[in-house]
């Protein structure tokens, strides 16, 4: 992952975000986390169906959008809690620009509550080739796609 997108995570979880309370739609994004799907494709379905807020929490100067889990969404990933649902594709007007130069690559992915050894362990059995990061060690763990 390169470090302005870990810089971004690291950012986002020291801004105290809360976490969001399990209850009613949603669930795993595991099969979206395959890296086979684009930026568009992954955060879209999860706007439609209302799963993250439509307005990005945190807009980082390399144009990675950070979107909160709307209440009541039980989104998870590879069985953890999702703290965080991040994105970004050039020229894709789902993705508000950032003040600098955007990233060059696409990328997305979530953040995850749980220590990255655990996450790496789930992710590799489930047979996914996503990076796994830590964001905060033992707490919070980023799960992303790059190049689609």
């Amino acid at each position: 992952m390169k470090q302005p997108v870990l810089n971004m995570l690291t950012v986002l979880a020291s801004l105290g975000v809360g976490f969001v309370p399990a209850s009613c739609h949603a669930g795993p994004l595991d099969p979206q986390l395959d890296c086979q799907s684009s930026p568009h494709d992954f955060i879209g379905p999860l706007l439609d169906n209302q799963s993250i807020d439509s307005k990005p929490m945190r807009i980082e100067a390399n144009s990675v959008n950070a979107f909160r889990p709307t209440r009541g969404s039980n989104l998870t990933a590879f069985g953890f809690h999702v703290y965080a649902v991040f994105g970004y594709q050039q020229n894709d007007p789902m993705f508000k620009p950032g003040s600098g130069t955007p990233i060059k690559s696409a990328t997305y992915g979530v953040v995850v509550s749980g220590p990255s050894s655990s996450v790496e362990t789930r992710v590799r059995g489930a047979g996914s080739e996503a990076g796994v990061r830590d964001v905060v060690p033992l707490i919070l763990t980023a799960i992303y796609c790059n190049g689609h």
